[in-house]
């Protein structure tokens, strides 16, 4: 019975000890399982969205800590990527629908100005040599009516030939042929006959001789002062006649065909944004200019009431010839990013979706602020218009195809001559010294190297690009050039600095990768610049020196790129 009662014993036991091992199995098994789920979990960051950690912490570059990857990071396309809402509102992204050409380029539009007009302008000299006693015109845009007094001078020689006329009126009856000489002398200096006959008759010489108007006009511009010694023959005023103006309209070669002389054209302004004046094409520049690729079309405005000023900007709207344009798709220039000789916008393949790709393009003639697309778009697709470098931005920091990060695709394929390069790069240097002074957060010589790279800018001659894109690229980009270092310039606000260093810095990039320097540059780049927005600059060192935030944040910052461009 013992027997028995000890193997019941052992039975149980095994019994017991099973369980407790399959239980404890399946417990290890859970938390393999669990191990397993939890190491496929990934951890990035918000501002480094390449960074994929297995486990949270900081982030190596920028020292944040981690947070989970986002769930939407997985099933896009290998080109496609995705920007959160509040990325999206930040960088104020736009988008419109490719429609076509018809609908909005049915019309080319113009920006001009108004200019004086060149043929009703005088400019009012004096007659005789002298002094100017006294000058009645007080100020440029001064209103002056023919035979108006506007200066009295005094004359040596006027009053040497006054006295020449007296002597010879007492030889009047002998001598007749030498009365009227001196008669005709004095005419010469624009006397009338009434001033001659008056010194005739009172027999006294006139020490100051009035000048009067000879035309009527509003003055554009005073060339002498009071007390001004002035020679026989030189300017005194140059005068407007403002009763009509010239519209000067900018037009690109490729647009030339469209116009012709007597054409009509519609002229809006700012000034008065409800009106339209009509007019027509009164001239067509027969010269190019070699550096704008533009010629001029002019119209005459009649402007009897004085509406138009002077260097007012307006805007001519004419019809398009081409039948062409009205089978082409046509997208605003807004949405173009060029890398040398190819084109890319960044197409919105879900309207509801905040998913983007980047496409590429062949463009066809620009109409008006509008390019026509011969390739690469149909009709319907989304594209991005605004915020287009933002997005840029975002798809090279999502490791995704992007005009910045593919530096073998932006090689230019135009030539770029050894001595522009060489221009550019005194630039370049000029650039260099600026941020250094970002980096020191010297406000005053951030200004002054700011103006010294204003200086060198204006020196590279864009002539010497032979090559037409090349050309029209260096055109977009020296605007930008110029108005962000002038913007800098104007302050000694280092914020303000900072703020218009980051497009400057933009843009001065994309100029070395397209046309090249003769050293290696690095491209430089801060996520918490900008508003947590994040910005590039350019660098002659590897060391991260911070030019956003100086002693603040010196060394926040990465080497995204080496650029070999001689």
């Amino acid at each position: 019975m013992k027997k028995y009662i000890i193997y019941i014993g052992i039975l149980i036991a095994g019994v017991l000890l099973g369980w407790l091992l399959s239980g404890g199995s399946s417990s290890n098994e859970k938390e393999h399982n669990h191990t397993t789920t939890a190491t496929k979990k990934m951890w990035t960051c918000s501002m480094h969205p390449q960074i994929m950690q297995p486990e949270a912490g900081d982030c190596p570059i920028c020292g944040m800590d981690l947070i989970p990857a986002e769930a939407w990071a997985e099933g896009l396309a290998a080109n496609q990527f995705k920007l959160t809402k509040n990325a999206m509102a930040l960088a104020n992204v736009q988008t419109t629908v490719v429609g076509n050409a018809k609908s909005t380029d049915g019309v080319i539009t113009l920006s001009g100005k108004i200019a004086e007009n060149e043929q009703s302008n005088a400019v009012q000299v004096s007659y005789f040599a002298g002094r100017i006693e006294r000058l009645y015109v007080n100020f440029t845009g001064e209103k002056i009516n023919k035979g108006q007094l506007l200066a009295t001078v005094y004359s040596p020689e006027l009053v040497k030939a006054q006295q020449e006329l007296l002597t010879a009126v007492s030889l009047k009856e002998s001598q007749p042929a030498l009365y009227k000489a001196v008669r005709n002398k004095l005419k010469l200096w624009k006397l009338s006959e009434n001033q001659i006959n008056q010194i005739e008759k009172t027999s006294k010489v006139k020490e100051n001789f009035p000048v009067y108007a000879m035309v009527s006009g509003t003055v554009s511009e005073k060339l002498v002062e009071q007390g001004d010694y002035v020679s026989q023959g030189q300017a005194l005023l140059k005068i407007a006649n403002l009763s009509s103006v010239w519209a000067n309209f900018d037009v690109y070669e490729n647009q030339i065909s469209n116009f012709k002389l007597g054409q009509q054209i519609s002229i809006t302004t700012n000034a008065y944004p409800n009106e339209t004046f009509k007019a027509k094409v009164s001239f067509i520049d027969p010269i190019l200019n070699p550096e704008t690729r533009t010629v001029i079309v002019r119209a005459v405005l009649k402007n009897s009431n004085q509406k138009f000023k002077p260097g007012m900007f307006v805007t001519g709207k004419v019809a398009a010839k081409q039948a062409a344009a009205e089978e082409e798709l046509s997208i605003p220039a807004t949405s173009v990013l060029w890398t040398g000789k190819r084109s890319v916008v960044y197409v919105k393949p879900e309207s509801e979706k905040p998913v983007f790709e980047m496409r590429e393009v062949i463009l066809g003639k620009k109409v008006g602020e509008n390019y026509q697309i011969t390739k690469g778009l149909n009709s319907g697709e989304e594209i991005v218009t605004n915020g287009v470098f933002t997005i840029d931005a975002s798809a090279q920091l999502q490791g995704k195809k992007s005009m910045m990060n593919h530096t073998k695709e932006i090689v230019t394929s135009f030539t770029v001559p050894e001595k522009f390069k060489e221009q550019l790069q005194k630039a370049y240097n000029s650039y260099i010294d600026l941020k250094d002074a970002l980096v020191k957060t010297d406000a005053d010589a951030a200004k002054t190297r700011a103006e010294n790279l204003q200086k060198d800018l204006a020196l590279v001659d864009m002539k010497l690009l032979t090559d037409e894109e090349a050309h029209q690229q260096w055109m977009q980009l020296i605007h930008r050039l110029k108005s962000s270092s002038t913007e800098i310039a104007k302050t000694t606000d280092v914020a303000v600095q900072r703020t218009y260093f980051k497009t400057l810095s933009d843009n001065f990039i994309t100029a070395v990768q397209f046309f090249g320097i003769n050293e290696v540059t690095y491209k430089q780049y801060c996520p918490m610049a900008d508003s947590d927005k994040g910005a590039y600059w350019l660098s002659k060192e590897k060391q991260v020196l911070n030019p956003y935030f100086g002693d603040m944040m010196l060394k926040c910052g990465e080497v995204k790129e080496t650029i070999n461009s001689n």
